[in-house]
């Protein structure tokens, strides 16, 4: 099926249907749960989870693969956010052109830096790659003003001449008329399940990338990618030129990071500088380590997580863990409020942080290890032909076998 294997095909399915219900997979309490801090299925944060999906899935092509760690990923999502908030402004407010114009312009660019900065590799690649983004950031911020808006950021507005919209009025983006903001609500038995339609948009064009994405994990150049990390030297040897191929994945990579671009102004038609800062770059590449690098669905599930933690972990503040630890005494109740607090609210990058650090210490292949290792638990292990608990001795194999 759409040239995937069996095996392969039941993957994409079960990608599917997770993704597609999500708005229950987000939100398990009920709204007068006790636990209902712990929802999270409101279409803001289920929109971002898939645009940082496709954002993380695309530098996995190029960091899983190749082992080429950039942190310059951050202009080409500021490349893509630009363009299409420039599309929404002049031509339509359609979203489907702006997302096509995100992706051929961060393209672009993302085809000058890697030319630039794939001269080096290792360690000088990565500096090259945050001096660029750096580089981008500033000139955005204060050169650029006249394309960038600098420091107020691009906006639409009412007034802008958006010359194939019959109506100059409305201010947000759409696809064919239907409102990106508009959602139904599905209320029973206590949960409130929040469908909406940009939220779907996203996710669709998050399968899409997944699909893609797989289909150049298993390519053959995917397979070239791989031997590009494992031993860039032997493949020169044979008469490979690395050189293309890696800035292909620097290509492709770019193109999805400047998709999550266009997404992100589609949903918010707005574009500043910041998204553009370093800490964006840095962002993604802890996305993807956290997940599993080099793994498909590794980046989604670390793009899910930061997120969850950043929209959840953040709105937990000291009036909400007074409420929790209300049974016990004044003089402890203070004590145990205070040490929490280091680790929600504003200190929530302290949870990420160590999250981080255990994952890495302890799960180096990601929550993808994590959760094959749970698997692995209840999966038991079936007698093989080798399994000889009497230590038989084995007849010699004949030389064609």
């Amino acid at each position: 099926m759409l040239g995937l294997n069996k095996r392969d095909t039941s993957f994409l399915l079960i990608v599917i249907l997770l993704t597609m219900t999500t708005p229950f997979l987000m939100q398990p309490f009920a709204e007068n749960s006790p636990l209902a801090q712990f929802n999270s299925g409101y279409p803001d944060l289920m929109a971002k989870v898939a645009i940082f999906g496709i954002f993380a899935m695309g530098f996995n092509i190029l960091f899983g693969l190749t082992g080429y760690l950039s942190f310059g990923h951050a202009a080409f999502l500021g490349v893509g956010s630009y363009a299409a908030v420039w599309m929404f402004k002049l031509l339509t407010l359609n979203v489907l052109p702006a997302v096509i114009l995100a992706v051929i312009m961060s393209g672009i660019f993302s085809l000058l830096i890697g030319w630039i900065s794939l001269r080096r590799s290792g360690i000088y690649f990565s500096i090259l790659t945050l001096a660029m983004a750096e580089m981008s950031y500033r000139l955005a911020y204060s050169v650029l003003t006249p394309l960038t808006n600098g420091e107020t950021g691009l906006q639409v507005r009412p007034n802008d001449p958006r010359i194939l919209d019959s109506v100059t009025s409305a201010n947000y983006p759409n696809l064919f008329g239907l409102q990106l903001s508009s959602s139904y609500h599905w209320k029973v038995l206590g949960h409130d399940f929040t469908f909406n339609v940009g939220f779907y948009f996203c996710a669709v064009i998050a399968i899409i990338a997944f699909y893609i994405s797989m289909r150049i994990f298993r390519s053959p150049f995917g397979m070239m990618l791989r031997a590009v990390k494992s031993n860039q030297q032997r493949m020169s040897y044979t008469g490979l030129n690395p050189r293309p191929y890696t800035l292909a994945a620097f290509v492709i990579s770019g193109m999805y990071a400047g998709l999550a671009g266009g997404l992100l102004a589609a949903m918010d038609p707005l574009a500043g500088a910041e998204r553009m800062q370093w800490t964006v770059g840095g962002e993604v590449v802890i996305m993807t380590i956290l997940g599993g690098a080099g793994t498909l669905l590794g980046p989604v599930l670390g793009a899910g997580a930061i997120k969850y933690l950043e929209n959840i972990f953040s709105k937990i503040n000291d009036n909400v863990l007074d409420g929790w630890f209300s049974f016990l005494p004044d003089t402890i109740r203070d004590g145990v409020v205070w040490f929490f607090s280091r680790f929600t609210g504003e200190g929530w990058a302290l949870t990420l942080g160590l999250m981080f650090m255990l994952v890495v210490t302890f799960l180096p292949g990601g929550l993808v290890e994590g959760g094959k290792r749970i698997g692995a638990l209840f999966k038991r292990k079936p007698k093989g032909d080798g399994d000889d608990p009497q230590h038989h001795p084995q007849s010699t194999p004949h030389v064609a076998e």
